[in-house]
């Protein structure tokens, strides 16, 4: 069973829309927001007649890099479902990044 998640909206930064609209395949890593989190996922299964991912929770990264183990009630490990318009390019806070080098 997977774990229902509102995923941010990707305010511009859709990968389908500007990068790759290709249907993803398993074992691919995909991209989405979840409160203010990057959030990448590694494909299960895709379901072509609701353009969703089935994936697991594969890492949950602030935006200045830092890895967590889960972010409010998402946890690595998770099962969820990805609609292809949630998939993000993966943004960063420059002013955040500094300290981080």
């Amino acid at each position: 069973m997977h774990k229902h998640i509102e995923w941010d909206p990707t305010d511009g930064d859709s990968v389908t829309a500007n990068l790759n609209p290709d249907t993803p395949y398993p074992g691919e890593i995909l991209s989405a927001r979840y409160k203010g989190c990057n959030v990448r996922v590694k494909v299960e299964t895709y379901r072509e007649d609701d353009c969703v991912s089935v994936a697991s929770v594969v890492a949950l990264i602030t935006p200045s890099g830092k890895r967590k183990e889960s972010h409010h009630d998402l946890q690595l490990g998770d099962i969820v479902r990805l609609p292809d318009d949630k998939r993000s390019i993966e943004r960063w806070h420059e002013e955040d990044q500094q300290g981080d080098e």
